[in-house]
């Protein structure tokens, strides 16, 4: 009896062992994911305030900052700023100190170039399937863009035209292509905050009507001179 009894113990014993272990795999199981969620978190939020302009050209951050800014540690704020200095949407100094980008002249006309390159290329790929419902979609953006010009909310207008970009060159099933142009979306964010300043806008860009009438024409030339021109011509306006 006695050594039915220690060996019940003995197995209880090996059962605790095991389910203390078990909850420390687990539990060292979830700090990954949970890290990994937290940094994306981070990194898709911040990516969002500089591509719309929230955020001043050539503006410090820090990480301490950047944690307090989204509620999270320093590990998720390291890898989110890790992940924009890969992108180009911040700096790194040699000293490690983190800036957003303050675009030189010669910048924004590489950057200028490349959105002349891809965007009427995209906006070409995308025309074949511009039906009635992309268009309709389109000038609902065009109106909130419209109300966003009137009362004077630059991020509202730079998220909102941005918005109308994307949503047409999604239509062009070239995921590489959208992505390189996010990229210099995201360089140039802070910088189109001060075009805005400087434009004073208050209505909708003459371009966005003239892109609406192509894509119901069918007229592919007329939609890449536009899409060039709505892309450039604001750009080159900063160049002094």
């Amino acid at each position: 009896m006695r050594n039915c009894i220690n060996g019940i113990l003995a197995g209880l014993d090996l059962f605790a062992v095991c389910d203390h272990n078990r909850g420390m795999l687990t539990e060292s199981a979830k700090t990954p994911e949970t890290n990994t969620v937290a940094h994306d978190r981070v990194y898709r939020l911040l990516r969002a305030k500089i591509m719309h302009g929230e955020i001043k050209p050539g503006e410090a951050l820090t990480l301490r900052g950047i944690g307090k800014m989204f509620d999270v540690s320093m590990t998720p704020a390291r890898e989110g700023v890790r992940r924009l200095v890969a992108e180009g949407g911040l700096l790194l100094s040699a000293s490690g100190r983190v800036t957003t980008a303050s675009l030189s002249n010669e910048r924004l006309e590489e950057l200028a170039a490349i959105r002349a390159l891809l965007e009427p290329e995209m906006a070409s790929r995308a025309l074949p399937r511009a039906h009635m419902a992309l268009i309709s979609r389109l000038e609902a953006i065009n109106a909130v863009i419209a109300e966003k010009a009137a009362k004077h909310d630059a991020i509202g207008y730079i998220q909102a035209n941005l918005d109308f970009h994307r949503t047409l060159y999604r239509r062009a099933q070239a995921p590489a292509m959208l992505a390189m142009t996010e990229t210099v979306w995201l360089q140039i964010g802070p910088t189109m905050r001060a075009l805005y300043s400087r434009l004073n806008r208050t209505e909708l860009p003459y371009d966005h009507r003239l892109i609406v009438a192509a894509l119901k024409a069918g007229d592919e030339p007329s939609l890449r001179l536009a899409i060039r021109s709505d892309v450039t011509q604001g750009l080159r306006l900063l160049m002094v």
